[in-house]
């Protein structure tokens, strides 16, 4: 199970947001590159940024920044955020990043999507957010109208990688995970799955680990790891431990 730190990045800082709302925004830090290097300095094995100017505005807006992410630390990175084009994408993957987390394109734009899966075989995952089984784009602002079951067919058979699975209503909320949509999700697909939303203190992930059976590769976590109710090391350390 892997515990992916969260680097958000909006007007050049490093935030969360409640519930994927932009007008709900705590900055954390001022510095996304030197945030970066301090969750690889406590052990991160894998890290996930967002571009969340991206993501609302649908053009790359932080793309020098992430590439000094990735070249400011040697655990790999998965990106999301404002990737609607293949070009895009490849400039990206040059800049450093390991693997692509792609929502509004994969939803909107099926036969491009499809596209992308082939320029970039085994890089391109996709991000499923979702309000009582809605799945939204363009960061969580549009309905999308559809639900998980209408698309998990067609992506698998485009090659994705992986699923990011959001329950908007609980993302920042430290609400706890929810567990049963994720073993929901993890029993339709071959798919390796992170959970992404409400992940809030150790018992969290303990709650999350028995999904590993099924499916779940991991799991990302923002504000948890930012205020102090979960800790990086203490979490790997617990990972690790089940492994013995």
């Amino acid at each position: 199970m892997i515990l992916f730190p969260a680097v958000d990045i909006k007007n050049g800082e490093c935030v969360r947001l409640a519930q994927g709302r932009e007008d709900q925004v705590t900055v954390f830090a001022a510095d996304p590159v030197a945030q970066a290097r301090r969750w690889a300095d406590l052990g991160a094995r894998f890290l996930h940024v967002v571009d969340l100017d991206g993501a609302f505005s649908g053009i790359p807006k932080n793309f020098e920044l992430i590439r000094s992410i990735c070249s400011s630390i040697d655990i790999p990175v998965q990106l999301g955020g404002g990737i609607r084009d293949i070009a895009t994408a490849h400039k990206y993957i040059e800049a450093g990043v390991d693997r692509l987390i792609i929502g509004t394109m994969a939803l909107e734009s099926p036969d491009l999507f499809s596209d992308l899966c082939r320029a970039l075989p085994g890089k391109i995952g996709v991000s499923l957010d979702a309000v009582d089984g809605r799945l939204k784009t363009k960061g969580w602002v549009e309905d999308a109208g559809l639900t998980m079951d209408d698309v998990l067919p067609r992506l698998e058979r485009d090659g994705i990688r992986f699923i990011v699975y959001t329950d908007i209503s609980r993302d920042g909320m430290q609400t706890g995970v929810n567990v049963a949509g994720l073993k929901a999700l993890c029993a339709k697909t071959s798919v390796p799955v992170i959970a992404a939303g409400g992940v809030h203190t150790l018992d969290d992930i303990k709650a999350l680990h028995p999904l590993c059976r099924d499916g779940l590769e991991g799991a990302i976590s923002g504000r948890a790891i930012y205020v102090g109710t979960l800790d990086v090391r203490e979490a790997n350390a617990w990972i690790d431990a089940q492994a013995v």
